[in-house]
Parts: C-alpha cells; sequence; structure tokens
C-alpha cells in the first residue's frame, strides 16, 4: 500500500502560494549542468519478501565476531553483554525516549541520565560528566576545544602520538577549520608517551595523554599533570577501555581536569564499529565550559524527588553564539544501556571482570612468546599488547581468519610506518583458555 502523504490539491495549493506552476519549477535555481541528464540506474522494485532475502543475502556476505574467536581491542571491544541488558534497553520506555526539549517533561528520562551521570563521575573520579557524545574521539575533541577556549594566547592542543590515531585524526577536524593545531608527543622505546618532549613545546593550550595507550601501556599520568601544573594549561586523559578502571586508578585521582573516553565496554555491541558512547567528564570549575547536559535532583512543589536540566550549552538549548557545542544529541539509548550494565555487574563484578581481561592477556602474551613473537615492551599493560612476530606471520594470520575464523592481532605498520611486522594483540573475558592454546598452536614457528 502506497502512503501519499499530500494529495494533488495539497500539492497545487502549496505550489501556487510558492508562485511555481509544477513541482519541477521549484529547482529551476539549479544550473542546467548540474542536473542529471540521463534517469538513473536504480533495480526494480521488489516485494517485501524478495527484499528480505535480499538483505539476508548480503548480511550473510559480513563476518560477525560471534562466528569468530577475536584478538583484536584497538578500541573496540569484544566483551559479554548480560542478557538482562539488551532485554531491559529494547523496552519502549528506554528505545522510544529522545533528546528532552521539554525536560522536566521526561522525568524517565532525566533520571535515567542523572544515574548514568553519577555512576561515570565515580568510574573516572570526576566531579561532573555529560551526557554524552558519539564516541571518545568527539569527546576528545570537545575536550581540546575547551583547553584551546580556556587558553585564549594559545592555538595549540599537545596530543600524544599514542593516542588512538582515529581519535587524533577526529581531533585535526574539529580545531584545524579554526585555526589551530595538533602537536604530537613522541612515545619511548618503552612504548610510553615522551613527557619530556613537553619541556621544549610552547603555545599549547592543554596536554592530552591516552592511558592505557594506543599500544595497551599504562601511562604515568601524574608526570603529565605536574608539567600542565607548570605550564598552567589542562589535563586531558583519555582512554579506549572503560573496564581498565577496574583494576587501575581512574584518571581523576591523578588530577585530570577533563577525562575523555569511550564506553563502548560497558554493555554496548560493537555493531560494525558504532555507534560508540564518548564519555565526557571534568572538574566543576569546568562545568559551564563543558559541552553538554547537565540533570540535577530536586524536590517539586510538593516535597517529592524529581529531576531537571540544570545546564545545558548545546545549540539546541542555546543560541548558537553562546553554545559550547554544536553537537545535539546525546547518545540516550547507549547511555542507559551504559548505565544498566554499571548497575548490573557493580563494583565487585567490573573489577572481577576487568581481572579476567588482564589475566587472560597475560596468559596469552605469554603463549606467544612461546610460540617464537617477541615481546616488545617490558611495560605493563591492561589487556592489550604488542608482539613482534616472525615473517611469515602474516600469511598465517590471512589463513586463520579464512580457514579458523580467527582474527590473530592488528597490523600496526599502517598506523606507525616504522612498526613492521608488529601486531597488537587483545584478550577479553570472552577468551578462553582453549582459544589462546589453538592461536599459539597455529602460529608455531
Amino acid at each position: 500500500m502506497r502512503y501519499l502523504p499530500h494529495t494533488k490539491e495539497d500539492i497545487e495549493s502549496m505550489l501556487k502560494v510558492a508562485g511555481q506552476s509544477c513541482l519541477d519549477d521549484l529547482f529551476n535555481c539549479i544550473p542546467d549542468d548540474l542536473k542529471t541528464k540521463d534517469s538513473l540506474d536504480i533495480p526494480e522494485s521488489l516485494s517485501e519478501w524478495e527484499l528480505n532475502a535480499h538483505m539476508e543475502e548480503l548480511a550473510s556476505l559480513n563476518i560477525a565476531c560471534k562466528d569468530y574467536k577475536c584478538f583484536i581491542g584497538a578500541g573496540s571491544y569484544d566483551h559479554y553483554i548480560p542478557a538482562i541488558i539488551p532485554y531491559l534497553i529494547s523496552r519502549s520506555e528506554f528505545m522510544t525516549a529522545y533528546t528532552p526539549y521539554q525536560p522536566e517533561v521526561s522525568q524517565g528520562t532525566l533520571q535515567g541520565i542523572y544515574e548514568f551521570q553519577t555512576m561515570i563521575t565515580e568510574l573516572l573520579g570526576m566531579d561532573i560528566a555529560t551526557a554524552s557524545h558519539y564516541d571518545c574521539g568527539t569527546a576528545l575533541a570537545e575536550a581540546a576545544l575547551i583547553a584551546l577556549r580556556k587558553n585564549k594566547n594559545a592555538n595549540k592542543i599537545a596530543v600524544s602520538s599514542l593516542t588512538h590515531p582515529s581519535h587524533r585524526q577526529i581531533i585535526d577536524t574539529y580545531i584545524s577549520p579554526a585555526g589551530y593545531e595538533i602537536v604530537e608527543i613522541p612515545y619511548t622505546k618503552e612504548g610510553l608517551t615522551d613527557v619530556g618532549a613537553l619541556g621544549a613545546m610552547d603555545d599549547i593550550a592543554g596536554i592530552a595523554v591516552q592511558s592505557p595507550n594506543f599500544f595497551g601501556n599504562i601511562e604515568d599520568l601524574s608526570s603529565f599533570k605536574t608539567v600542565a601544573e607548570a605550564k598552567k594549561i589542562l589535563f586531558i586523559a583519555s582512554f579506549t577501555e572503560a573496564l581498565a578502571f577496574g583494576l587501575l586508578k581512574n584518571s581523576g585521582s591523578f588530577g585530570a581536569d577533563l577525562v575523555a573516553g569511550e564506553g563502548q565496554s560497558l554493555g554496548i555491541a560493537k555493531s560494525f564499529g558504532g555507534p560508540g558512547l564518548g564519555l565526557l567528564a571534568g572538574t566543576q570549575k569546568l562545568m559551564r565550559s563543558l559541552p553538554g547536559r547537565l540533570i540535577g535532583k530536586t524536590k517539586d512543589a510538593n516535597g517529592d524527588d524529581g529531576f531537571v536540566l540544570t545546564l545545558a550549552t548545546r545549540e539546541q538549548h542555546i543560541r548558537r553564539e553562546k553554545a559550547s557545542s554544536n553537537i545535539c544529541s546525546n547518545n540516550g539509548l547507549n547511555a542507559m544501556t551504559a548505565a544498566v550494565y554499571l548497575a548490573t555487574v557493580g563494583k565487585i563484578g567490573i573489577r572481577e571482570i576487568a581481572q579476567q581481561n588482564h589475566d587472560k592477556a597475560v596468559y596469552l602474551k605469554t603463549s606467544l612468546e612461546k610460540a617464537g613473537f617477541e615481546s616488545v615492551f617490558e611495560t605493563p599493560f591492561f589487556n592489550e599488547f604488542v608482539m613482534k612476530a616472525p615473517v611469515s606471520f602474516e600469511q598465517k594470520r590471512t589463513a586463520l581468519i579464512n580457514d579458523k575464523c580467527i582474527f590473530a592481532g592488528m597490523r600496526l605498520d599502517k598506523f606507525y610506518p616504522g612498526l613492521k611486522n608488529h601486531y597488537l594483540f587483545c584478550a577479553t573475558e570472552k577468551i578462553s583458555k582453549g582459544d589462546i592454546d589453538q592461536l599459539a598452536k597455529e602460529v608455531q614457528e
């Protein structure tokens, strides 16, 4: 059944108001040389069941992680999602909830965001958290913009070269049109950001460092905070693996002014790379600089608990010239997913999951060493690490994907040309000892 939103009479009435005789006249403003002269190459229409069969055929060409053993992290992690998570968030109360344009009417949405923000601030050790951003890259770019706005005498932001390469690109996309630039901080032979290189860097508004970094190594964040204080600039900490804080001290405990991270590990499926969940938290003194919503708890006229939109600095709530960001969506469903996940597993659960991640990664690294791989860095890591592979490994790696349904690490020379034959490996709680033993056997020299 066709859906016709406008009748012929409706269209004629609108054209009359617009002063046009037909629909084609609406496009007269487009030069003829820009118009398509040939008919569009569009396939014939399909029935509903034919279309479903076609889509299923296309979907079968994709590789799904549930059918493969994945030893790749690099910012997107294959974690177990308890059945209660998809069940709860698929309820219509959550699934259909949208950005609160009339916030106080949406008490359920506000309470969900309030609980999310409360748990994220505790997880990261910060005063306040926004709700929320598209992914870590956009959250980190917003943090960089805050630093540049706070220090009007500087037009550069120092970013660790061990920050996720995609996130560095996103920062550059955000700030370069405004005349700002990134200065990359090199890394040392230990696989850590070179804090000593910051001494010679002038005209920087802030320092951004990821920990665990892209190599999986754990940075000494306190040393960067010391430099930031000496230079009187903001210190931004970032992360891609939120579950690392089940074992590691959080960024707030090292004095970070802003923390930007990826919340995909908190119950969110990988979904072909997105959408993720951008987390951004800060100290109270930066509250009005944060680009997001801040939900508060108060009492209504009857003395009952109620939730209010305390602060909103995005374009949809405030005039463009006063907005701190033009991002309007708050990725509400993913934020709710993270809140449900954190409430489900709790503090003890997060610690146990984190411990499994670390222990299995250690066992994986030891197994690969026995199989002929070379350990590159002797630096503490969480659940991913870098190994130098034998020359024959790349061919074996391709065969493992095609024949054994195993993703065995990620090549690093694409991002770091000097690291040929170096691979980033990862193990999460979903990887078993048997999976690791099988991988080690398959790649044995």
